[in-house]
C-alpha cells in the first residue's frame, strides 16, 4: 500500500504540472478576456434565468435550470468545500485561499463556456436521447475526427466520476465526530460497516436514474447550504474581532507563503502555493473539468447561452461563497496552527472550538448530507461517459463499479484518494479545455445572437 500511495502520489504530481496549469488558468483568463468578461457583466440575467423567470416546459432537455445548476453544485458543495480548503489552510496556509479565488474567478468563463456548448452541441446517444457534455461537444463541435479525444475524456471521466474523496471524508468524519468520543473502536471492521450502510443509500437513488437524482439533489442542497451558511457565520460573528485581521492574511500570505510546508514548484514555495490553491479551488468548483457540463447539458432549454450563464454562478456559490466563510471559520478559530488535524477533522475542530457540545454534531449532518447528495452526482456522470463508450443500454454497469469504490474509499487513506482524484481531474481537465478554447469563437457567436433576439423581446 506504501508504494501504491507514492505512485499515485508522483502521479499526481506529474500531470499538475506547468502545462496544465497554463491551459486551465491561462485558458479560463483568455475565456474570460474573450467574452468581453460576459460572466460579470450578465450576473443579473443569470440570476433571473436561475428562478426560473424563461422557463418552457417544450424545451428539449431533461431537467431545470435550477436541477441543473443543483446536481452540479451537489457534487462540488461539499468536500471540496469542506476537507478541500482544510487541506489548503493546513498545507499552505491562510495564502491558499486567494489562489482558490482567482481559480474560482478564471473559473466562471470556463464553466460558462464548456456549458454553453454542452447545450449549444448536444448528442444522441446509442438510444437516440440527446445527451451534453464534453464528449458530446468534442465530437458534434469539432467533428468525427476529435472522436479521440472525447473518448479520453470518457475513459478519465468514468474513474474522476467515483466517490472516493467524498466517501473516506465521511468515513473520518463519522469516525472523529461520532465513534472515537463515544469510545467505540475504529478500524476496517468498522469502516466497513460504513461502507455498507452507504452502498444501500446510494444503491437506493442511482439506479432511479437522473429525474430522482436532479430532485434529491434540489431539496437536499439547499437546505443544508443554508444551514452551513448560518453555523460558519456564526463561529464569525463569535470571533468578529478576528475577521479582518485574517482577511488581510489571506492578501498578504499569498505573495509570501510564509506558512507553506510542501515542496517547491517552479523553483520556490510560492509557485508551489500558487498550485496549490489553484489544484484545490479545481477539486472546489470543478471548472474546466468537465463534470458541470454534463449537468448543465441536460437542462431544459433551447438557449445555450442561458445554461451557460447559470452554470458560471457555481464558482461563485462554492468558492467565492462557501470555500471562504470555511477558511475564514478554520482561521479565526486558531485550529489550523494548534492542531495537526487535517481534511473534515480540521474543519470539525473549528466548529467544535466555537460551539464544543454541538458544533461538530451540526457540521457532521452537513457533511453527511454533502457527501450523499455528490455521490448521487458523481455516479449520473460516470454512467454517461460508460453510455458514450459502449452504448447507453450498458450504463448501468458502470454503477456497479461505483458501488464497489465506495467500499474501496471508505478502507484507504485520504491522502491517496485525494492524490487520486486530483490526477485524475487533471487528465479530464485536458480534453475539455481544448474542446472549450477550439470551440470558444462559435460560443462568442452565439452570445451575440442571443444578445440581439434578448434585445428585440424587449422592444415588442
Amino acid at each position: 500500500m506504501e508504494k501504491l500511495d507514492q505512485f499515485i502520489s508522483d502521479f499526481s504530481s506529474f500531470v499538475w504540472g506547468l502545462p496544465l496549469l497554463i491551459i486551465l488558468i491561462g485558458g479560463g483568463l483568455f475565456l474570460l478576456i474573450y467574452s468581453k468578461f460576459l460572466p460579470f457583466r450578465y450576473l443579473g440575467h443569470a440570476i433571473q434565468v436561475l428562478r426560473g423567470k424563461f422557463d418552457d416546459p417544450d424545451d428539449p432537455g431533461e431537467i431545470s435550470h435550477f436541477q441543473a445548476l443543483s446536481t452540479a453544485l451537489s457534487s462540488t458543495i461539499g468536500m471540496g468545500n469542506i476537507a478541500g480548503v482544510a487541506l489548503a489552510i493546513s498545507v499552505g496556509g491562510p495564502g491558499a485561499m486567494f489562489w482558490m479565488w482567482i481559480s474560482a474567478i478564471f473559473g466562471m468563463s470556463t464553466k460558462f463556456f464548456t456549458s454553453t456548448l454542452a447545450v449549444m452541441f448536444r448528442g444522441k446517444d446509442s438510444n437516440g436521447e440527446l445527451q451534453g457534455g464534453p464528449m458530446y461537444f468534442i465530437v458534434e463541435g469539432l467533428g468525427k475526427h476529435w472522436k479521440w479525444l472525447a473518448i479520453a475524456f470518457s475513459i478519465f471521466g468514468m474513474f474522476g466520476a467515483l466517490p472516493v474523496v467524498n466517501v473516506n471524508q465521511l468515513t473520518q468524519a463519522i469516525n472523529d465526530i461520532i465513534l472515537i468520543p463515544n469510545g467505540v473502536e475504529v478500524g476496517l471492521k468498522s469502516n466497513l460497516i460504513i461502507a455498507f450502510v452507504l452502498v444501500v443509500l446510494t444503491s437506493i437513488i442511482i439506479f432511479g436514474g437522473l429525474n430522482r437524482i436532479s430532485k434529491t439533489a434540489s431539496k437536499l442542497v439547499p437546505s443544508m447550504v443554508l444551514l452551513y451558511f448560518g453555523l460558519v457565520l456564526f463561529i464569525l460573528i463569535s470571533n468578529y474581532q478576528l475577521v479582518p485581521k485574517y482577511f488581510v492574511l489571506i492578501f498578504t500570505d499569498a505573495f509570501s507563503a510564509g506558512f507553506y510546508k510542501g515542496d517547491a514548484f517552479l523553483g520556490g514555495i510560492l509557485g508551489a502555493l500558487i498550485l496549490l490553491g489553484i489544484r484545490r479551488g479545481a477539486f472546489s468548483n470543478e471548472a474546466g473539468i468537465g463534470t458541470a457540463p454534463m449537468a448543465h447539458g441536460a437542462a431544459k432549454t433551447n438557449e445555450p447561452v442561458r445554461e451557460g450563464l447559470v452554470a458560471m454562478l457555481g464558482p461563485i456559490i462554492d468558492t467565492l461563497i462557501v470555500c471562504t466563510l470555511t477558511a475564514l471559520a478554520i482561521l479565526v478559530t486558531g485550529v489550523w496552527e494548534t492542531t495537526s488535524d487535517n481534511g473534515v477533522s480540521l474543519t470539525a475542530s473549528a466548529f467544535k472550538e466555537t460551539m464544543p457540545e454541538y458544533g461538530h454534531y451540526l457540521l457532521m449532518i452537513c457533511v453527511f448530507v454533502f457527501s450523499i447528495s455528490s455521490l448521487f452526482s458523481y455516479s449520473y456522470y460516470g454512467t454517461k461517459c460508460l453510455s458514450f463508450l459502449i452504448g447507453a443500454d450498458k450504463k448501468h454497469y458502470y454503477n456497479y463499479f461505483y458501488i464497489f469504490s465506495i467500499i474501496l474509499a471508505a478502507t484507504t487513506s485520504f491522502d491517496m484518494m485525494i492524490n487520486f482524484i486530483d490526477g485524475i481531474f487533471a487528465l479530464m481537465a485536458i480534453p475539455t479545455m481544448i474542446g472549450a478554447l477550439l470551440l470558444a469563437p462559435k460560443v462568442v457567436i452565439e452570445i451575440k445572437s442571443y444578445i440581439n433576439r434578448m434585445k428585440t423581446a424587449k422592444r415588442k
